[in-house]
């Protein structure tokens, strides 16, 4: 009867070493897979432009940063947003700034398309005094073109929008694009 007792026991605890052994290798089997972060800042890249011109009593201070959202390899929207201040001495002093939305096109590797659309608030301040001065809005839509090599592109832009009232001398314009 002791024999059959000490079976009973080896027998309970082989079947409890079993089960356990079991669910543990069961454990292991399962994988949990947590959610990371998402790729949406994975897809993010920033740039931007600085611009610094000064001469003869003339000044020119830009900054404008950027970010796009890359879709994929050949879609990427963005948005920006632009400062400048001009003075020209004895003549004027303007402030601009602002915000643009930019879509761009790869259709191959090497090729940027894009299509901008900006609206800055033009402040001019003629000849120091306050009398003279102007306040006005320009919107530009730029549709340009050009040569993508890794985060740089460089081409140009043309703004359809152009008229004689626009900020810019030229509706056409050279344009050197960076993305990080």
């Amino acid at each position: 009867m002791k024999k059959n007792h000490h079976l009973a026991i080896l027998r309970s605890f082989f079947i409890l070493t079993t089960l356990f052994s079991s669910s543990f290798l069961l454990a292991q089997q399962q994988t949990i897979t947590y959610k990371s972060q998402s790729d949406f800042w994975q897809k993010v890249q920033f740039g931007g432009g600085i611009g610094l011109s000064f001469g003869s009593g003339y000044t020119d201070i830009s900054l404008a940063p950027s970010a796009i959202y890359n879709f994929n390899e050949y879609v990427a929207l963005g948005l920006g947003v632009q400062y400048t201040y001009v003075k020209q001495k004895n003549y004027y002093a303007s402030h601009l700034y602002g915000v643009s939305i930019i879509g761009l096109f790869n259709p191959i590797k090497e090729i940027q398309l894009s299509a901008e659309l900006e609206q800055l608030r033009v402040n001019v301040d003629l000849d120091g005094s306050n009398s003279n001065s102007q306040d006005y809005w320009n919107t530009g839509l730029f549709l340009g073109a050009g040569y993508r090599s890794g985060n740089v592109t460089v081409g140009a832009r043309y703004n359809v929008l152009n008229d004689t009232n626009n900020i810019y001398g030229n509706a056409f314009m050279p344009f050197v694009r960076v993305y990080f």
